[in-house]
């Protein structure tokens, strides 16, 4: 298990570098940067250029500096001092522009995510015992129909359906009077309620994959001759169930955890920007837009190596629900 979990462990060594140059040459790709259009702009809208405001701002962001040293600069950056640069846009730390929203997005993505558990494994478990009956087809109704209808769509039709009934705007995390205030418990408590409908929106699409996953797993173990020869042994069916297929089933769910702590910071862009959420997902599609260096690559960054981390995490949960896995890397 130990020699398992140490080569995989030096196999993402190498490929976190990999995965840093990437990034870097990605976001370097759009022609220009956010300095020149920064200088556009000031010029289409009438406003004299300042040429030493220019070159401070060049020799502040090292982007006199040819490629590989403004790779080195970043990444030393923030291997020694976990500085991830400083953002052009807002003109603050990285770290200081996505702190708070960074929370808010991994409160409502790791809540998202429970909710999925909680709700499509014992779905699926109960449409893999109950095959073709009614409530199966009900639930897999209900899954198409998650699976089909963007999260975009549905927030848009909640918050007409909400507003056009009630006339309160279920927009935002928080209340008018607590949107300025300073964090406390009660500004907490106000956000609560609202927090429901993200979650419930980004869920659905999740809990009815989910739900097919785990149905089509259940059903491929519960034909195996281990099962007809546990029953043949007198095993209770609830034994049965829980101690061999659900066990086996689980493989594909704990795998997923390679792209679901990628989630925790990205969430969703789309249905934050429908529901006006103060997450990290806006201000990665406007860095994006609007050529943020260090913003979009910091985001990038940290969604790739959380990918690579929940990868590795992944395989060694598998390795110790599955022996096969375990003794299959040990020979390799």
């Amino acid at each position: 298990m130990l020699s398992y979990i140490g080569f995989r462990v030096l196999q993402v060594i190498p490929l976190l570098f990999a995965i840093s140059v990437i990034v870097f040459i990605i976001i370097q790709l759009p022609p220009g940067d956010f300095l020149t259009s920064y200088v556009d702009q000031l010029k289409l809208s009438g406003n004299d250029v300042d040429e030493s405001m220019i070159m401070n701002l060049t020799s502040q962001y090292a982007l006199d500096k040819p490629l590989y040293m403004q790779y080195f600069i970043w990444m030393k950056n923030i291997l020694l001092h976990a500085d991830f640069g400083t953002s052009f846009q807002y003109k603050m730390p990285v770290s200081a522009v996505i702190g708070e929203r960074l929370l808010l997005t991994m409160a409502i993505s790791f809540i998202s995510m429970v909710v999925i558990w909680l709700i499509a494994i014992p779905i699926g478990i109960y449409s893999s015992t109950h095959p073709y009956s009614p409530m199966d087809y009900a639930f897999s109704l209900i899954g198409f129909i998650g699976l089909a209808i963007p999260g975009f769509l549905i927030a848009l039709i909640l918050i007409y359906t909400v507003y056009s009934q009630t006339g309160v705007a279920i927009t935002g995390l928080s209340s008018p009077a607590y949107a300025e205030a300073p964090w406390s418990m009660a500004k907490v408590w106000d956000m609560v309620p609202r927090m429901i409908i993200p979650v419930v929106i980004i869920g659905l699409s999740g809990t009815a994959g989910l739900i097919r996953v785990t149905r089509g797993m259940m059903l491929d173990e519960l034909s195996k001759q281990y099962v007809t020869t546990a029953r043949a042994k007198g095993l209770s069916e609830r034994k049965l169930l829980w101690k061999y297929p659900v066990r086996t089933a689980v493989n594909p769910l704990i795998s997923t955890v390679g792209w679901t702590l990628p989630t925790l910071i990205s969430g969703e862009a789309i249905v934050s920007i429908v529901l006006n959420l103060p997450t990290t997902g806006p201000i990665l599609l406007n860095a994006l837009m609007v050529q943020d260096m260090y913003l979009a690559g910091s985001f990038i960054l940290i969604l790739s190596v959380l990918t690579v981390l929940g990868t590795l995490l992944s395989d060694i949960l598998l390795a110790v629900l599955d022996p096969r896995i375990r003794y299959g890397g040990a020979s390799a």
